[in-house]
């Protein structure tokens, strides 16, 4: 596998990550970016204002609610919701962002980037930790190299 960019080098290096956009339906994409992060090693949580539980698992309504530091969070939400997540964490004092997108608009907001840029966020666009965590599966393999292609990971 090629080598891992310092960006996503650094936001992995954390322990305690929220997720935001997990869903009650499992099959959705933050809840395999949940459960990867989880069963990778890290401590967790999932965020949710319209869940009480997701997965077996507490789900907390925004990332404010979360106890404790949090060391990133995974935006796995729709794009207009991207911006109102980031002010949420830089209330926390989370200094790192990681906004999921494979094909099409993902979770990605300008101005949500902005926002990070404005804060001091360390933010990465596009892609998800699914790539990187290992194992990778191989359908994850194929995503990060097809779109590496045209520069919709980390580099």
């Amino acid at each position: 596998m090629p080598r891992m960019p310092a960006s996503v080098s650094a936001f992995l290096d954390g322990k305690r990550f929220a997720v935001a956009g997990v869903s009650r339906q499992p099959g959705q994409p933050a809840n395999a970016i949940f459960r990867k992060l989880r069963d990778s090693g890290f401590e967790v949580f999932p965020v949710n204002p319209k869940a009480e539980a997701v997965e077996g698992v507490r789900c907390f309504p925004d990332v404010a609610a979360v106890p404790g530091p949090i060391d990133g969070v995974v935006v796995a939400t729709h794009p207009r919701v991207a911006l109102e997540v980031v002010r949420a964490c830089a209330g926390k004092g989370v200094r790192r962002i990681w906004f999921h997108r494979s094909f099409g608009a993902g979770s990605v907001s300008e101005e949500a980037v902005r926002e990070c840029e404005a804060r001091g966020i360390a933010c990465i666009v596009g892609g998800c930790p699914m790539m990187y965590c290992d194992p990778v599966d191989p359908a994850h393999r194929c995503f990060r190299w097809l779109l590496g292609l045209s520069g919709r990971v980390p580099r």
